[in-house]
């Protein structure tokens, strides 16, 4: 039987967390050859590289990944073992690992996870989008991350089987600063026509929707500036500078947290949202809730 030495294990996951070698020294109070030859004999046991030098910094590998998130598995129970032992009172934290693609608003991020944070059991959200939406489907069939939140299902051609679960489908609004949103609220949509407007990137999901019921309409906008950063074009929305446009179930949470004005809005311009999981039936009590309140109360 293998066993696992869990000095090693907790050696690998301080200087992940840290970031190097270095810094995980001073949390360790160990010296640096100590700490690199633990690491490097877990390395030898599993039989994979953990980490990837980048400058001064440890980049993990896909095995590192893997590694890191059992570790945090295993180190939460151990915590949450001598709490029960010594009759501490446990917090019992669920942990969530999402996955997201940096193009979704964050307001209807906030809204798909907001049920997670509401459910009885304590839960603790671990949320990213600094990967490629590749990246983050790979990381799901290490079961590194727990769900994936996409404007579009999985491909259907991956090598790891995937399940998209479809949260809902809502209509677009066009939304733009007070003096713009009024100057073209008459006859819209066609006074979009040449106005200025501020789009996502060439290639994504929205703006090849978008570029469909441009032509289908006949309507030719200036283009302003193309952006996939959604905090960046409503800054720039704000400033008069472009139309943009946003899923309309966000509308009332933009126009209260931003001085953006209702231009129009169409249910012609679909947009959809999913979760995609390695589980064709979800049994994470967080992505469950997280999925059944998208669709009873955000896209009902």
């Amino acid at each position: 039987m293998e066993w696992l030495n869990y000095h090693h294990l907790l050696y690998f996951w301080v200087a992940a967390k840290a970031g190097s070698i270095v810094a995980a020294t001073k949390e360790l109070h160990l010296s640096h050859p100590t700490i690199s030859g633990q690491i490097h004999r877990l390395e030898e046991v599993l039989g994979q590289k953990l980490f990837l030098r980048k400058g001064r910094s440890l980049v993990l590998t896909d095995a590192g990944r893997v590694a890191y998130g059992y570790a945090e598995e295993i180190f939460a129970l151990g915590r949450e073992f001598m709490d029960t032992v010594k009759g501490r009172p446990s917090e019992g934290t669920l942990r969530l690992v999402v996955g997201a693609s940096d193009c979704l608003p964050k307001s209807i991020v906030n809204r798909i996870l907001e049920p997670a944070l509401k459910l009885e059991k304590c839960v603790r959200v671990i949320y990213r989008e600094d990967r490629s939406i590749d990246s983050f489907l790979a990381e799901l069939a290490t079961y590194t991350i727990d769900v994936l939140l996409a404007n579009a299902p999985a491909p259907k051609d991956l090598p790891v089987r995937t399940f998209s679960h479809l949260l809902g489908q809502c209509g677009t609004a066009f939304l733009a600063a007070p003096v713009l949103a009024k100057a073209c609220r008459r006859r819209f949509p066609m006074s979009l026509d040449k106005a200025p407007v501020l789009l996502p990137n060439a290639g994504t999901i929205q703006r090849q929707a978008l570029d469909e019921w441009f032509d289908s309409t006949g309507i030719r906008p200036t283009v302003v500036a193309e952006l996939d950063d959604s905090a960046l074009t409503r800054e720039w929305g704000e400033t008069g500078l472009g139309i943009l446009a946003v899923p309309d179930v966000v509308v009332k949470d933009i126009q209260r947290r931003w001085n953006l004005r209702l231009v129009g809005q169409t249910d012609d311009l679909k947009q959809s949202f999913y979760a995609i999981s390695v589980e064709r039936k979800i049994r994470h009590p967080a992505v469950l809730a997280i999925c059944e309140a998208a669709r009873k109360s955000i896209f009902a």
